[in-house]
């Protein structure tokens, strides 16, 4: 598994040729980042099953035990072709034998120190002031749940998801272009598109302008680097016709859609570049070279990625472009936005004070923390494995997991994940039963997968109403697509034959 191999090597690389002295100090940074490590983890919660990770999650289920989902898989096994995610963290279980819940918890914790561990070399490289580098760690932790403007992203999710390992590699790839290391920056990205293509095509592209604008020749060699990228681009399917189901899941994204930003988002995508510029500017008069080459690299990526979004996004006959989603190169760009702040913040404002650094600390990790338990809180903080949980959906979906058989086929609101409390998680990762498609998670696939829209519109125009079904609505979605289980409101519609229930809901078969 290259990411195992990744994970135990990458801290290691810059050890050959290191001077003993400078060695003792690595003890100290691997506590030091262990420690805002643990920080980041508590104060951004840890959800298994939210959002992606109900995608994600079924998909390792579903390897590990083939039983499992015989309806609908189509729905997470078509968007998993393009990763090896799923494979791995089942091959990881196999091999250790550790549970999948503690695995992904241990998987997760390792992403996020990988990320804070090249977040410090990266600092290492910009700014000569301990301060400096520390803060950029401190702050990167602080912020692992800052929304990314317009993207429908945060930096890092509350689970594990391909999307946060792929970034370390592109993180720990950016520290060996500093250090001069190509080749291993190379091995890093390679191991990143395996898990997340589209992450790592962007991690690539500031990669390889980071790399251009550390050498003499800039602007001839980003003229050959512009014309050998255009080799690479397919063209031939862009100007496909959509299908309706594929136009009705687009439209439930609203950030995909470049016109219907507000200006607030159009503000977070623009003001890094910004500041960016004045850093290389303010950078080169100070004669700090490396600073400036770096923070050149970042606005040059940022600003061709955005002119590149426009071009994709703006014209209606490149509808088809939309799921490349071009506007996620933000996600990097934020990344590297925190982390040159938090530097600079820990430069010029903390320095070597207790007292600075305390207060930032508690306000910035207080904050974020505040802000997660608001968003979340329907749900515990920490969803450990074997924590009892009391949110209602999610007792619903254990009972199902250990007293439904493994063919059980299920239909559930399909704005479920909406539903006061439920807190987005998914039914299929946390149930591991099968469920028709519902309007939320699975329209997001069908963005990605096209030839998954005049299904999932079906399904889902079929459970329009639900809340006010009755048996005979019951009855017609078991003849039509063959579910036998259904889970609703308590108290129940008259007819159905609940087997178990809570306050809030029930989970029943149809007669």
């Amino acid at each position: 598994m290259l990411s195992d191999v990744a994970y135990c090597v990458a801290p290691v690389l810059e050890e050959v040729g290191t001077p003993r002295r400078a060695r003792r100090r690595i003890p100290f940074e691997l506590l030091g980042v262990l420690l805002f490590t643990l920080l980041g983890f508590l104060v951004m919660g840890y959800h298994p099953g939210l959002e992606d990770d109900g995608i994600y999650l079924a998909a390792v289920k579903a390897d590990l035990n083939p039983a499992l989902f015989p309806y609908n898989a189509e729905f997470f096994r078509l968007q998993m072709e393009a990763t090896v995610f799923a494979g791995s963290m089942a091959h990881f279980v196999r091999w250790t034998r550790i549970p999948l819940a503690w695995a992904e918890l241990v998987w997760q914790l390792a992403a996020l120190f990988l990320i804070l561990w090249a977040v410090k070399k990266i600092a290492d490289r910009l700014f000569a002031e301990e301060a400096a580098r520390w803060g950029g760690v401190a702050m990167v932790a602080a912020m692992f749940t800052l929304p990314v403007t317009g993207t429908a992203l945060y930096m890092v999710d509350q689970h594990l998801h391909p999307r946060t390992l792929a970034t370390a590699m592109i993180l720990l790839a950016i520290w060996r272009i500093l250090d001069e290391e190509r080749w291993q920056a190379a091995l890093l990205l390679l191991v990143a598109f395996l898990l997340h293509p589209l992450m790592a095509a962007m991690g690539t592209s500031f990669c390889v302008i980071l790399t251009l604008t550390l050498l003499d020749s800039v602007r001839a060699r980003l003229l050959e680097w512009r014309n050998a990228m255009a080799a690479f681009m397919p063209l031939g399917w862009v100007f496909g016709g959509p299908n309706p189901g594929w136009r009705k899941a687009l439209d439930t994204r609203l950030y995909f859609d470049l016109h219907k930003w507000t200006w607030y988002e159009w503000l977070g995508a623009l003001a890094p570049l910004v500041l960016f510029w004045l850093l290389w500017r303010v950078a080169n008069k100070r004669g700090e070279t490396m600073l400036a080459r770096f923070a050149a690299a970042v606005l040059i990526y940022g600003a061709f990625h955005q002119a590149l979004a426009m071009a994709m996004l703006w014209p209606a006959s490149l509808v088809r472009l939309t799921s490349l989603q071009p506007m996620r190169y933000l996600h990097l760009l934020y990344f590297l936005f925190v982390l040159t702040a938090g530097c600079l913040l820990g430069k010029f404002v903390l320095k070597r004070s207790a007292w600075r650094w305390a207060a930032f600390l508690l306000i910035a990790n207080g904050c974020m923390f505040a802000w997660q338990r608001a968003e979340f809180a329907g749900s515990q903080h920490l969803e450990l494995p074997g924590r009892e949980s009391a949110n209602p959906w999610l007792q619903a979906f254990a009972w199902i997991r250990t007293n439904t058989p493994d063919n059980a086929y299920f239909a559930i609101d399909p704005h479920y994940m909406e539903a006061p409390g439920e807190d987005y998680h998914g039914f299929l990762a946390l149930a591991e039963r099968s469920q028709l498609a519902d309007s939320v998670k699975d329209a997001s696939v069908v963005t990605m997968v096209p030839e998954l829209g005049p299904v999932w519109a079906h399904q889902v125009e079929a459970t329009e109403g639900w809340r006010d079904f009755r048996l005979a609505d019951f009855e017609r979605l078991k003849a039509t697509f063959g579910v036998n289980w259904v889970v609703v409101n308590f108290p129940q519609p008259g007819g159905l034959d609940c087997r178990w229930h809570n306050h809030q809901l029930a989970v029943c078969q149809i007669p």
